[in-house]
Order: C-alpha cells, then structure tokens, then sequence
C-alpha cells in the first residue's frame, strides 16, 4: 500500500468520533462527541484539534481513511430512504416470509422483525431464470415500465433489484436499471447481483434493500463530508473502511454503502491483528468496548475470523436468525449492546437489565451533565471509583460524581432496596457477564477454547472492564495497546486496500469442471484487482481464493481456503482433500459415502500489509509504587481497595504495577484488579498478567 508521511483515520462511534493523525513525528488523537445531525461537524473538530496537537495545518494530510456506524445506525433505526424493490413474480414476499425458521422455539409469543420494505413497496414482474443461469420466460421492457410507472407515483429516492438466480444470469436485472435509469434518472438503483451476487434469495433480497435503502443518505453524507475537509484545506482522498476489513474508495463506499455497517468494528478487528503480529500471539481474543456497543472476535494467526453473512438488529440477544441478514464479506464478531452509555433499567422479574439501548452522545450518560437521567455503565463505573471525575476524555469533560449517584438510586437503588454503591455494583456485574457470556458462545460456535488465548482490550471504555473480562473467562493475560482508546481509527491507518468479490455456482466434485472454474475464478480475480486499482494504482497486489463446500444435504458451507496454483490449475481431488482437512478440524471426523458440493467462490485482492516489527524483550524497569491512591471496588474481592494511581504516560520499559492499580491515560482507564499484574512492554503495550498463586 502506497503510504504517506501524514495520514488521518476517523471513527465515527454511536457516541464518541475518534480522530488519530500520524505523522513522521508521531501520533497524536482526540476524542469529540459525536454529532448526530451533522456527523462531519465532529470530524472537522477533531481534525482541527489533532493538527493543533501537531503543529500542521491541514493542507498537510496526503490520506484520510474513514469508518463509521452511520450505515448501521441508519438501518436498525430504521431512517434509510424511501425506497422500493423490484423482484420476480410470486417471489415479492420473500423478505417478509424470511426463512420460516423459528429462532426462538418455545416462545409463544415470537415477534419476526418487520421486512425493511412494507408489501406496497414491493413490485414484481414476469420473468424467470433457472438455477443453470438459462431464461425459462423472458422479460418484457412494457412490464417494466408499467413497474416504474407505479414506483414513480410512490416517490421512492432508490429502488432495488433482486431477482430469482440473477447472480447466474444478470441481463434481466440489467435491463430494469436501463429503464429506471431513463425514466426516473433520479432514482438511484441497486442490483443484487452487484451488491451480492450469492445463492439464497431472502439473504440477497434483503442485502440489496438495506443497500438501497442507506444509498441516498451515505452518498449524500459523504459528498458533505468530501467538501467540509476540502473547505479546510484537507483536500486530499478519503477512502472507506468496509466490513470485510480493507479499504475502499469513496465512490465504491457511495455505490455499496452496506459493505460499511461493520466499517468501525472491522478497524478495530485489524487493530488487535496488528498487535497479536507484532507479540506472535496466535489465538488472540479482541474486545473493544466503545460508548454503544461491545464487539468480541477471535484471531487466528494474526487473521480476524471472516464470514459472508451476519446480523443487524436483532431483536433477541445472542439469537440467530431474529436479526436482518446481510450477506457481505465481514469480519465475524459478535456485538452486543454494552457500552459507556448503555442504560440499566429494573426488569418485571425485579432483574438490572443493561442495553441495547444507549444514552450516545445526546444526551448521554447521567455523569456527563447533559440531561440524562437514567443510569448508563459509565456512571457505575465512576461510582465504583474506576474513573476521575476531572480527567475524563483528557479532563475535557467533566463528570457529575452526584448525578450518577441519584440516576443509580432512581432507577436501581430504591426499586431494589439497594444503596448506590451496590446499585453500580450490580449494573457493572451484569453488564460483565453479558460480554463474557457474548464471548463464551462466540467461542463455542466457532470451535474455540479461551483457555491460552490471549485478551487485547481497546475501545475507551474496555480497560476499563477488561482485567474482570478476564477473571470471568479464565484468561491469563491481557494486553491494553498504546492508543486503546481510539483503537478502531489506528486500525483504519493499518489495513490495507482490499475488495472481495464472491459468486455463487453450484458445482459438485462429481462434476467437476475445471475449465469452468478457471475462468470463473480469472474472472473474480479481475474483478476484485480492479476495485483495488481505483485506491492504489502502484502497489502489488495480493489474491487470496477461496471456495465455500459442504456435503450433499447440509444447509450451509465451510471455507477452504486455495493457493493461487490450485486455482488456476483446480483438481478435484486436491479440493476434497482440503475440504476433508478443513472439516475434520471443524467437527473432528468426515462423513463417508456423501458427494461434496461447491456453492460460492470467492477471491480477495488486497494490497500487501506494512511490514511488522518484532517486538523486544522487555527491560527490568522496577516495581512502580503509584503517586497516589483511589478507593476501587473490586468486584472480585467484592470490596472496596485502595488502589494505587499511576500515569501511563511516566512508565519506563519493564515497570511492573501489581493490583490492585489504575492507570491513567487521557482516552481511557486500564484497572488493574487484585488478582493481576502489569507490566510496561517497550512498544507501549500494557501487559496484565495472573499473580503466581501464593
């Protein structure tokens, strides 16, 4: 990736935006609270002060690389464009009928979330093509205009296009945008066999609605946000973090806008992969705990887990199936509603319950004086002494020490008959476990034991909740990077140009047709190095294959992953073998006597990554005694400690703090608990280990 001497990377967060500029100097960051009317009014802000802090003007930056949660926020709130589809007939109401799966089977009272389009946005014309790609009835340009004609009296701002096996034979979907395209030459349009070009119409219906329906307000948002930074001399490229965690530009993110719903915690995701490089750590669990949400993944060998289909909105925690699918190359995370600003509430059972839903930014949590009332996890967390009241956020923001006492009573404390310090006692509890339960069942699902995994926590409110993560989960070492509180926006400055293109074509190995799919994965790689091109036009490109198999009758695939020379010389024997391999890793034996079939190919181009240093041992650096003391809960220990107080900035390679500690920092707070140790390693990282067991 070309790389220049002054970048920006901003992370647009539900209620934080964090700006972090590197220069040849160094790097500087600020945290600003999100502007929700006006999202780019915090970016200018933050620009305006990490160029301060530099001493540059920002006609300096060369690059500016974004992500942001606008697109997520957009459809789980429900604040997309008016928007109508146009399907297949008899397949308009696959978007409502979902897969008639029940994710919840006992529940007698199971709510489906509602289709993104209500019934009369859905038209449908009279065509079909089968499942080989052949046109069994082809399709009438009248028809289609007696389609858009109808849409045109609705006053729709996007319209999508999902039809039956499109992804096999597009000249249908093709020839509708030609006649939207003259006759509302307004109307943006969105075809599924562009934005998903997958088998299993509900996921790629749905995926093309979400696209369309966020395609006005984030082609509209980031056409402000490119003249705002021109306007104050950043007139440099600004390029897009995408789910799948790379880079792309900003007209593929304004085409594609549903490959950036996942955009911040993807960056966070290729954050924690930097570090566990740079530590050789292997099995590497990330948690970035931000102000709205909490994201959990595992690493593998320096790789976040990737999948094609994840959720958005669910209306079940943890319940698959209860959410929208959205069927894109993503980094597989699970993400739960248990931020700084989550709030708690009394349940019917006279249960704390904390989240989904948030305090954000406006007006935020009761300590931050802007008229929450209701108690969020950042006022427990001050309660229980975890925070400086005058040094929150670099002392930028003052905290309401005696507001959080009174939201905690209000809501908690009287309800329940407790006082407040054991009111934020059970909010931090249960806020906890939830993320460690999150953790144990993404584990599970994906084969994983924690035990020898390491914990890397970022995010402005994960040192905070981190060393406890720990205790609950039986994880002995936890490391807290330099720069964890903006931890998401330093991951965009470290990810690479990428673009994955994916194609369904059903193959068995009995069938095996290697021309076939030579040409198909040639045509794929094109494809993805062409998007690549359209951010970097000099650097050598990367081509990463895979194949998405599974055994005749199984509902869903495995990925196998494929040099390029079996790619480009496939062999049906080498595929099962890899297959065979892959499966027995998985679920530990193979099933005989079964064909294997091929569903989806995918090739990921990417640019290569920065190059890693090794990092050195650490030094003999003393024992650090604290400046000071706070009175901590420790929820462990399930008491109040005296905790020694220590600057993280005053640390020398190989210092060592023992628990109970707090370690100060102007974007976050890392809590050393009781139980462990930490000690300062010479790239800045905070290394939390377990205390040997008198």
């Amino acid at each position: 990736m070309t790389q220049h001497a002054t970048r920006l990377g901003v992370d647009i967060g539900g209620t934080f935006t964090d700006v972090v500029l590197e220069t040849a100097g160094g790097r500087h960051s600020a945290k600003v609270l999100t502007t929700y009317a006006a999202p780019e009014n915090a970016i200018v802000d933050g620009m305006r002060q990490v160029c301060t802090k530099a001493g540059i003007a920002p006609q300096a930056i060369g690059q500016i690389i974004h992500g942001t949660t606008l697109a997520t926020n957009a459809l789980i709130e429900r604040r997309g464009a008016r928007t109508a589809l146009i399907t297949t007939q008899g397949f308009r109401d696959v978007i409502e009928m979902r897969t008639e799966s029940r994710f919840e089977q006992y529940d007698l009272n199971l709510e489906l979330p509602d289709p993104l389009l209500p019934r009369q946005m859905r038209h449908a014309v009279a065509e079909r093509v089968d499942a080989t790609g052949a046109i069994l009835i082809p399709l009438a340009r009248a028809d289609i205009e007696t389609v858009v004609d109808a849409i045109a009296e609705q006053g729709v701002e996007s319209v999508a296009v999902g039809l039956i096996h499109s992804y096999l034979n597009d000249a249908h979907e093709r020839l509708i945008r030609d006649v939207l395209t003259k006759r509302l030459p307004d109307v943006m349009v969105s075809l599924s066999s562009e934005v998903s070009p997958q088998m299993r119409e509900y996921e790629r219906f749905n995926t093309v609605c979400a696209n369309a329906y966020i395609k006005p307000l984030m082609k509209s948002y980031l056409g402000r946000l490119k003249g705002r930074l021109s306007d104050e001399g950043a007139d440099c490229p600004v390029f897009l973090m995408h789910s799948g965690g790379g880079i792309i530009s900003l007209d593929s993110a304004a085409e594609f806008p549903v490959r950036l719903v996942e955009s911040g915690p993807a960056g966070g995701a290729v954050f924690a992969a930097d570090i566990a490089a740079r530590h050789g750590l292997d099995r590497v669990l990330s948690f970035d705990m931000g102000g709205t949400t909490a994201k959990i993944c595992l690493i593998r060998d320096f790789t976040p887990k990737t999948s094609r289909v994840f959720e958005v909105a669910r209306t079940y925690r943890f319940k698959k199936g209860s959410g929208m699918p959205i069927s894109i190359p993503v980094i597989d995370m699970v993400e739960i509603g248990a931020g700084g600003g989550s709030l708690a509430h009394v349940d019917a059972m006279h249960q704390i319950r904390v989240g989904p839903e948030s305090a954000g930014s406006e007006p935020g949590p009761a300590c931050y004086g802007r008229g929450g009332d209701r108690p969020a996890v950042t006022d427990a967390d001050l309660t229980l002494g975890k925070l400086d009241p005058d040094g929150f956020a670099g002392g930028s923001i003052r905290l309401d020490t005696e507001a959080s006492h009174a939201a905690l009573a209000c809501v908690l404390g009287d309800p329940l008959d407790m006082d407040v310090m054991e009111a934020a006692f059970g909010l931090a509890e249960v806020v906890d476990e939830n993320m460690a339960n999150a953790a144990r069942v993404h584990a599970v699902e994906n084969g994983e034991d924690l035990a020898g995994y390491t914990m890397i926590a970022f995010g402005g409110a994960a040192p905070l909740h981190a060393g406890r993560l720990c205790e609950k989960l039986g994880i002995d070492r936890l490391l807290v990077p330099p720069g964890a509180g903006v931890g998401s926006a330093i991951g965009f400055l470290r990810a690479p140009f990428s673009f994955e293109a994916n194609r369904s074509v059903y193959m068995t190995l009995s069938d095996f047709d290697p021309a076939r799919i030579t040409d198909l994965l040639g045509d794929l790689q094109s494809e993805a190095i062409g998007f690549v091109r359209t951010c970097d036009a000099d650097s050598p490109i990367n081509c990463e294959f895979k194949v998405y198999m599974r055994y005749t009758g199984q509902g869903w695939e495995i990925p196998v992953t494929l040099t390029e020379a079996q790619a480009m010389t496939p062999d049906a024997a080498t595929f099962l073998s890899l297959f065979e391999t892959d499966y027995t890793r998985l679920f530990g034996r193979t099933v005989a006597g079964l064909d294997v079939e091929i569903t989806v190919w995918s090739v990921n181009a990417t640019t290569p990554p920065s190059p890693v240093e090794p990092l050195e041992a650490a030094g003999q650096g003393g024992t650090i005694i604290g400046t000071g003391t706070r009175a901590v809960f420790d929820p462990a220990l399930a008491q109040v400690v005296d905790a020694a107080v220590v600057a993280r900035t005053g640390l020398m390679d190989g210092a060592t703090i023992d628990g109970p500690a707090v370690i100060t920092e102007d974007e976050t707070t890392i809590i050393v608990p009781a139980s462990r140790r930490a000690t300062h390693l010479p790239d800045g990282c905070i290394d939390l280990t377990r205390k040997a067991t008198p």
